[in-house]
């Protein structure tokens, strides 16, 4: 029998599952201080729905397909977007959720891409270029707080069709040109050339390559320079945002800006999203995959544990383990030998244990050891 995870899929613990968890507080704390409220939905859904109208998406190819006992045709879910188009029926607007679970895809395994994802998203249903602005805004600040260098790059997608409008790409084509364009930073540029030409469109690539001034000359371009205004009220620095004329998306059911954000500690996106049409009604969204944050956060656990090591005093150990715990530590009871729980401590890189034996109890007093200094010293019971 095989007992190890599937390829792509894995077990955290420990110091890394802490790690993910307190990247989750942060993440939940600052969606809801922007007024996004939680949201769950079913892992599995109706293959049909899953796949909508993009089947075609890279994304969506690589589902997983499955059928029940009924034989009903069905897949796990590759991400949390189209599942909106179910809950946002008869909500008041702008209806501003987030969601985090997982998400799946059939897909080749690299070291920071995996099978099994837990992303991280926040939608705005019914949303303007304010709303764009806000969603990069919440994503520096989750950045920020985690203590990841990062920059954004975006684009608009009306500014892409435009641009295929002007140069007579013909219209059943242009998807096609937008995926082979969202290859660029995974294939060389003269292979994406290539791909191009059946569509004789690869003078794009040389149009891209222009200065910004360049696109102003383009109706759509006043929603890029919109953007990049109201980032400007909310902080976002003009060295941590950048118009990537050729930025695509491959997910074709995006209609506005599209964005993307990057590192120089990882090739891979950080984090990504955009502007989309659902039902009639504009909205924007983005998604942070917790697996990327994790590798890149530098953060402490928030709060430290202790252990209470009670020699031969459980009943007052106990007690003050239940204290500790209401004054808000995060408390271990050990029992027995000094030696193991100092070496059950170190294993856990825990810093103070709590001494409380015949002769502490005696004197009302508990020792504390600090395991990094290797002092101690006693505090009375009562405090």
């Amino acid at each position: 029998m095989k007992t190890e995870p599937v390829k792509g899929f894995r077990d955290f613990t420990s110091e890394e599952a802490e790690k993910r968890e307190n990247i989750r507080k942060i993440l939940v704390r600052t969606f809801e201080s922007y007024g996004f409220e939680p949201a769950e939905t079913p892992v599995i859904e109706y293959e049909e729905f899953v796949k909508g109208e993009n089947s075609a998406d890279e994304a969506v190819s690589d589902i997983f397909r499955l059928k029940d006992k009924g034989n009903r045709r069905l897949a796990l879910r590759y991400e949390f977007t189209f599942q909106l188009k179910r809950l946002m029926k008869n909500r008041k607007l702008p209806y501003k959720r987030y969601e985090i679970g997982y998400v799946f895809r059939d897909e080749p395994v690299t070291s920071n891409r995996f099978r099994q994802i837990t992303q991280c998203d926040i939608d705005t249903v019914g949303s303007t270029i304010k709303d764009e602005a806000e969603i990069l805004k919440i994503a520096k600040q989750v950045l920020d707080s985690l203590g990841i260098e990062f920059s954004i790059n975006f684009n608009n997608r009306k500014l892409l069709n435009e641009i295929m409008e002007k140069e007579n790409i013909v219209k059943a084509n242009r998807e096609a040109v937008i995926r082979e364009i969202d290859k660029l930073d995974k294939l060389p540029e003269k292979e994406v050339s290539d791909n191009l030409k059946k569509y004789k469109a690869e003078k794009l690539l040389a149009i891209f390559k222009k200065p910004e001034t360049y696109f102003e000359k383009y109706d759509a371009y006043s929603e890029v320079k919109d953007l990049k205004e109201y980032c400007k009220f909310y902080g976002i620095k003009e060295s941590e945002i950048e118009f990537v004329p050729s930025l695509a998306r491959g997910l074709s059911y995006y209609n506005g800006s599209v964005f993307e954000i990057k590192t120089k500690k990882m090739r891979e996106t950080i984090t990504a999203g955009g502007s989309y049409i659902f039902s009639g009604i504009q909205s924007t969204g983005i998604s942070f995959g917790l697996e990327r944050l994790s590798v890149l956060a530098n953060i402490k656990t928030e709060k430290e544990k202790i252990i209470v090591l009670s020699i031969g005093e459980d009943a007052k150990a106990i007690k003050l383990i239940e204290k500790l715990r209401c004054s808000g530590n995060n408390c271990i009871f050990f029992s027995g030998k000094p030696t193991k729980a100092l070496d059950y401590a170190n294993s856990k890189g825990i810093k103070k244990v709590y001494f409380l034996g015949k002769e502490e109890v005696k004197k009302g007093k508990v020792k504390i050891k600090d395991l990094d200094s290797g002092k101690e010293k006693n505090v009375s019971l009562r405090k």
